[in-house]
């Protein structure tokens, strides 16, 4: 069954779907991806070249300068969901600037193409930064990384207290506050927060879902998401349905 759960959290996470093929739409994974800061996922979307993608519109006959176009769009929105994210609204657009002052001395589509991958990855690296920049403590920030890599997982008090080498109790008091909540508190927020995506932007049941974020029942999952959200995840999922469409 871990095995198992494993496969399916590992398929979410590297699908390549929509997502590829429409990386423009503000209201798609990818830039929630990076407003969250999480590189591993924005640098799997960015694998493939996105000169190569289809549906990018056409903006010019030129085609270095339809790239371009396309990039200054990009870049745009991702200043903005990470504005939204908390990032200073000087340093966000200062880094657009810089972007996409280097895109305009590109002399080929496949030069953008790659400056696209290093943009994206630089704005998740700083997002990720951000959302620990009040945790004081190496400790706890390599909880955080822990919890976010084993969402897949039961994850116990006793097994983070080991992966830093502390004492439970130590870890439980420490947590709170640099963090501001119990460990399970945030480990539960963060499955949840995974769940509204896999919701959104896959076609797992809630009851696959229950399994793979390794939750004890569908109906405690059930009942933690509505808490969490005010809805049901069925709910949940028809909502963001037509928002999407």
């Amino acid at each position: 069954m871990d095995i198992q759960r494993e496969l399916l959290y590992k398929q979410f996470i590297q699908r390549e779907d929509d997502i590829l093929r429409a990386p423009y739409n503000p209201e798609l994974e990818f830039y929630s991806e990076i407003k969250s800061g999480n590189v591993k996922r924005v640098r799997e979307l960015c694998s493939q070249p996105i000169h190569t993608k289809e549906g990018l519109g056409v903006l010019s006959s030129n085609p270095l300068q339809n790239m371009k176009f396309h990039f200054v769009i990009t870049t745009a929105l991702v200043a903005r969901y990470c504005i939204e994210g908390g990032m200073e609204l000087a340093e966000a657009y200062s880094l657009s600037d810089f972007y996409i002052q280097k895109a305009d001395r590109c002399k080929r589509v496949e030069d953008i193409s790659k400056l696209h991958s290093v943009m994206c990855e630089d704005y998740a690296k700083k997002m990720k930064n951000l959302r620990k920049q009040k945790i004081c403590s190496k400790n706890i920030a390599d909880c955080l990384d822990y919890i976010f890599d084993h969402l897949n997982t039961r994850i116990t008090v006793d097994e983070l207290a080991r992966h830093v080498s502390l004492n439970p109790s130590y870890l439980s008091r420490l947590f709170k506050k640099e963090v501001g909540c119990s460990i399970s508190e945030y480990i539960q927020s963060r499955k949840i927060e995974t769940a509204q995506n896999m919701l959104i932007y896959s076609d797992y049941a809630p009851a696959e879902i229950t399994a793979v974020l390794a939750f004890p029942s569908q109906s405690y999952f059930t009942e933690i998401f509505k808490k969490r959200t005010g809805v049901t995840p069925a709910k949940y999922r028809m909502m963001n349905f037509r928002k999407l469409r």
